[in-house]
């Protein structure tokens, strides 16, 4: 991987967290709890408009390994 774009992603990473700091919090606790065959993660985007998409998966065995 290039070094400079690992430093633009470092950047941007620390920007989205000065801008988000519980994000980082919520993942650790996701983390902690561990995430199993079986869980659901879901997303949904609303703009500002209102229009809304979501999508979610479920976990396999194989997304786990």
């Amino acid at each position: 991987m290039n070094p400079m774009k690992l430093l633009q992603l470092k950047s941007a990473w620390d920007r989205f967290i000065r801008n988000h700091p519980k994000f980082p919090s919520f993942l650790s606790a996701v983390y902690q709890k561990g995430i199993t065959e079986g869980t659901k993660i879901e997303i949904q985007i609303t703009t500002p408009d209102g229009e809304q998409k979501s999508a979610a998966i479920k976990l396999k065995p194989d997304d786990i390994a």
